[in-house]
């Protein structure tokens, strides 16, 4: 005999099984799609291109980056016409500087444009990595780097009649080296930027301190203790020392090689380091 406690208990059972099988099982969430990490070459040349096609609409920009490091050179050798050894001396070193100072001030500006226009930030939403952007950024401006390198090594020496005892080529290596720092540290300092008046603003915090540190006044050795162990970790100075081992030696030195390599692994150092501080939304 079925007792009406027992009655109540299958009723709410069968309710049970019921809405069970009229309840449909949640959908399984699609997972988003991951942001590639790895760098793929159409996509770094693709933003590179788009970058360099947007400086073209820019002259005065390209004029900036092209002709005042060549400008600097030719007043400089004049400014000491009546002692052409002085510009022997100091002109290799200053043909290094120069395109490393012009490229961070155009870099820092045109990228701080680029995140504070929102530019940036739509790139990142797009299917690429943050390696994408950040080589797209340093293949495009590294080569006009190499445009910019290639015009003031040829008017130091060729024209200017700039007297190094090693090769030109070897100066043109240095130059462009110099170039890429100046890119990867106009890159990340674009960062902390919030706009190009203050991007302007790094310079004398960045540059200046590397340029009477570097030895270019000076010989390093001959500075106090503590400023020759600072000018140890800039990297101007193994720029500038670069360059004066293709002032005084025919050959490539062990110390022309362990100059480049650190300049070289200083650009690499910098350009991860900007491309940590991108970010793929703000707030």
């Amino acid at each position: 005999m079925t007792t009406p406690k027992t009655k109540t208990t299958k009723m709410k059972t069968a309710q049970a099984a019921q809405t069970t099988q009229t309840t449909p099982p949640p959908e399984p969430e699609t997972p988003s799609a991951p942001h590639p990490r790895a760098l793929n070459y159409s996509r770094t040349t693709a933003t590179a291109t788009r970058v360099l096609r947007q400086l073209g609409h820019d002259p005065r920009t390209i004029a900036l980056l092209l002709l005042i490091p060549c400008v600097m050179l030719f007043l400089l050798r004049y400014v000491f016409d009546g002692s052409p050894r002085t510009f022997d001396s100091i002109g290799a070193s200053l043909l290094g500087i120069f395109p490393l100072i012009t490229m961070f001030l155009v870099t820092s500006i045109a990228t701080l444009r680029e995140r504070t226009s929102g530019t940036l930030e739509r790139l990142l939403a797009m299917p690429l990595g943050k390696a994408d952007v950040i080589a797209g950024y340093a293949l495009a401006f590294g080569t006009l780097a190499i445009i910019q390198s290639a015009l003031a090594t040829g008017l130091a020496v060729w024209f200017l009649d700039l007297d190094v005892t090693g090769s030109p080529w070897l100066l043109l290596v240095v130059a462009l080296l110099d170039a890429l720092l100046g890119t990867a540290l106009g890159l990340f300092v674009s960062a902390f930027a919030a706009s190009e008046f203050q991007a302007v603003q790094f310079m004398p915090a960045v540059i200046f301190p590397q340029l009477l540190l570097c030895g270019l006044f000076t010989p390093r050795a001959d500075m106090h203790p503590a400023l020759e162990a600072i000018s140890d970790v800039l990297p101007m100075s193994y720029a500038v020392d670069g360059m004066n081992e293709v002032l005084l030696h025919t050959d490539m030195t062990a110390n022309f090689i362990r100059d480049t390599s650190i300049v070289a692994g200083c650009a690499l150092l910098v350009l991860t380091l900007g491309a940590a501080t991108l970010r793929r939304r703000t707030t």
